[in-house]
């Protein structure tokens, strides 16, 4: 099992940007992917980013892709999502999970370890 832990949400206006970190513990982290999930009130959780165990491949969704960016830092047992140019839309609770080994998903249901949750909120 990977313990996660995220960090760095908050309260910004549109436009502005937001860094979220994820700590794990536990198991290989750098065996793994990772990615980002978030989750609005009242919808289901959708997909955000990901990234392969190597950092080499990433995926997005196409409501964040040229804004958002996923890395990884294997050394720290880190990953990290960096939002810029942020809307109203992407007000959620995200989330940081551990996904298959070395290969990421965009299917949440791939993912076996979830952090708490960081809240997001984007004021117009």
């Amino acid at each position: 099992q990977v313990q996660l832990v995220e960090s760095g949400g908050g309260l910004v206006q549109a436009g502005d940007s937001l860094r979220l970190s994820c700590a794990a513990s536990g198991r290989t982290f750098n065996s793994y992917a990772m990615g980002w999930f978030r989750q609005a009130p009242g919808k289901e959780r959708e997909f955000v980013a990901a990234i392969s165990w190597s950092g080499g491949n990433t995926g997005y969704a196409d409501s964040v892709k040229g804004r958002f960016t996923i890395s990884r830092d294997n050394a720290k047992n880190t990953v990290t999502l960096q939002m810029n140019s942020l809307k109203p839309e992407d007000t959620a609770v995200y989330y940081c999970a551990r996904g298959p080994m070395y290969t990421y998903s965009y299917n949440p249901y791939n993912y076996g370890d979830w952090g708490q949750g960081t809240q997001v909120t984007v004021s117009s």
